[in-house]
């Protein structure tokens, strides 16, 4: 029992019948008390599980210590302290006794936020989804923007994880981009989501060990980016750290910095599927987000896999029948000429559809002879990113679904490698990224085999509801094998005039309902992202059919996220999961 001052206590019970009893539950102020006489000493505390909410006066009290008998969470009643980890603390209620009176102090918690961001950091640390859901809804609260909370997994996610920035970071920052596109009530699933799938992706991988600058004063910006491509070059991750965080802490900007992350991106072609530049595209695009006070650790992340990924023209499919990296190597060396050539007529390509239609062809020769002659024609290196990009989302708007079901995963890859390399292309313009678009259209190429045949776009429903269209769509994807459905139903949305920023939210929405899948969470975030560049065009839609007919392939599924993400919001709430209307 502790001392409080008396103006803020309130009677509960009566001492004596509480002794006869052991236990009382008492309703104070919206409050569920559970009181205890333990010995000499009475405990009053949160009658609801911190847990998952079960009633507490049905646990049992042994030696100091409160079990609850739904998970057998153990709560030292004296501090609210709880043994186990997957629990939170106890909340108590400071008690007085005024001869058979029980006072309570029911006066609120001190910096309930700071206890969220601890057990935030608790969630991640030892992969709680439960934990990291009832942080993320409380802090989510107190920053509408979600940005605090984005923070911590960034840091716990580049701080804690061996082999670098992976999976999880990607889906954090996917997410993170799609929360100002999501309706309130869904953001916070969508970052709950994200911070799950960065302690998954942590949990696995042995601890890093950052390395640091290398003494004195830095050399210069050039000089480091130059070691730093040599050092990825020969697979030295440990070198390359250090040449990049001499950099970082050497002044470089930003746009230096993103300059010689792309530049050793691009050195070779399509490293891992295309997963490795998305990866330094994701990397830049979080610290526009958090910071780029956090450039240091953040960019220390991405050594790891641009040094040990997979490079393109070691595989075959690359070499053979037609050998693409030598073609991709004879158009690189007719860059720097063919930009030269179209200096002066930047600003008046109409060549995107001729383009378009020429990567989606047959023979890689031309393909390539058309996207050097459109540099010549003054199509500026963001404008053929783009066409590339867009042809890229055409195989996955007519993707058959006759094809091997792993197949969807193939298109993707491509898809949201060309969106990394366009994103990359308007924050800072190089001739070394630029290969990346070359690499992109020789992918889009690759996976020509994956539209024989074709699908046909679907046709818009004349006369639809944009309004009903919407409210069709959760249901729609509650059944399996609804992709060309799912296609028909956004293309006679936004054909009959559905706002777009609707139905991204909505994509958005059902994309929070399933359990996560990596490449369906990329697919949505990089269409919603096409589709905005692409306002104002006949090109708008297709990135979103396509995100449709992808999320429609990979739904339904059992979606245990979802379950947990409700219970935490329906504890936050105060709702009576488990105990007894008394």
């Amino acid at each position: 029992m502790t001392a409080v001052a008396s103006g803020r206590l309130v009677r509960a019970a009566s001492l004596a019948e509480l002794r006869e009893a052991g236990r009382l539950v008492v309703h104070l102020d919206r409050h569920t008390l559970g009181l205890f006489a333990d010995g000499d000493e009475v405990y009053a505390v949160d009658n609801r599980c911190p847990h998952m909410g079960f009633p507490l006066h049905r646990g049992t009290v042994c030696d100091g210590i409160l079990t609850c008998h739904w998970h057998h969470a153990r709560f030292d009643l004296s501090t609210g302290g709880t043994f186990d980890q997957f629990a939170d603390e106890l909340r108590r209620f400071p008690v007085e006794l005024d001869g058979d009176a029980v006072l309570v102090d029911l006066s609120p918690p001190d910096d309930h936020a700071a206890h969220q961001r601890k057990r935030l950091r608790d969630g991640l640390e030892r992969e709680i989804p439960l934990v990291l859901a009832k942080a993320t809804i409380a802090l989510l609260e107190a920053d509408p923007s979600g940005v605090d909370v984005f923070r911590a997994g960034l840091e716990f996610g580049v701080g804690r994880r061996g082999g670098g920035w992976g999976r999880g970071l990607t889906t954090l920052t996917c997410f993170m981009n799609l929360v100002p596109r999501l309706v309130p009530g869904e953001r916070a699933a969508a970052l709950y989501q994200g911070l799950a799938d960065v302690a998954s992706d942590s949990a696995t991988e042995p601890p890093r060990f950052p390395l640091d600058p290398l003494p004195g004063p830095a050399p210069g910006a050039a000089r480091l980016a130059a070691w730093f491509r040599r050092f990825v070059e020969v697979r030295d991750g440990e070198g390359a750290e250090r040449a990049l965080v001499s950099a970082v802490r050497g002044g470089a900007s930003p746009q230096e910095l993103a300059d010689m992350l792309f530049a050793a991106a691009t050195d070779h072609r399509y490293l891992d599927s295309g997963h490795t530049l998305d990866f330094v595209n994701k990397a830049l695009e979080a610290l526009d987000v958090a910071g780029w006070d956090r450039a240091e650790a953040v960019l220390a992340s991405l050594a790891a896999p641009l040094a040990t990924s997979e490079r393109m023209e070691e595989a075959n499919a690359w070499r053979n029948p037609v050998d693409l990296v030598a073609l991709l190597q004879r158009a690189f060396d007719e860059l720097p000429q063919a930009l030269a050539a179209g200096a002066g007529e930047r600003g008046g390509w109409n060549g995107r559809a001729a383009v378009v239609e020429t990567i989606l062809g047959e023979e890689a020769t031309p393909m390539l002879d058309a996207l050097l002659e459109a540099l010549r024609d003054g199509a500026a290196e963001v404008e053929l990113a783009s066409a590339v990009c867009f042809a890229a989302a055409t195989r996955i708007a007519r993707f058959p679904t006759s094809n091997e079901f792993a197949d969807w995963n193939t298109a993707l890859h491509t898809f949201t490698f060309a969106n990394a390399v366009e994103q990359g292309l308007r924050r800072s313009p190089s001739l070394e990224l630029l290969r990346g678009v070359l690499d992109a259209a020789a992918s889009v190429h690759l996976d020509r085999f994956l539209n024989v045949p074709a699908t046909r776009l679907p046709t818009p429903h004349p006369g639809a509801d944009p309004a009903q269209l919407l409210d069709e769509l959760p249901r729609l994807l509650d059944r399996q094998q609804q992709v060309d459905e799912a296609g028909r139903l956004v293309a006679s949305y936004l054909a009959a005039g559905g706002p777009p920023a609707d139905l991204v939210a909505a994509l958005g929405a059902a994309l929070v309902r399933e359990d996560r899948n990596f490449h369906t969470i990329q697919c949505v975030e990089a269409a919603a992202r096409q589709n905005e560049l692409l306002t104002g065009t006949d090109d708008a839609a297709l990135p979103l059919i396509a995100a449709a007919r992808y999320l429609a392939a990979h739904a339904t599924t059992t979606r245990a996220q979802r379950q947990t993400f409700e219970i935490a919001r329906r504890l936050h709430r105060g709702e009576r999961l488990y105990e007894e209307v008394l």
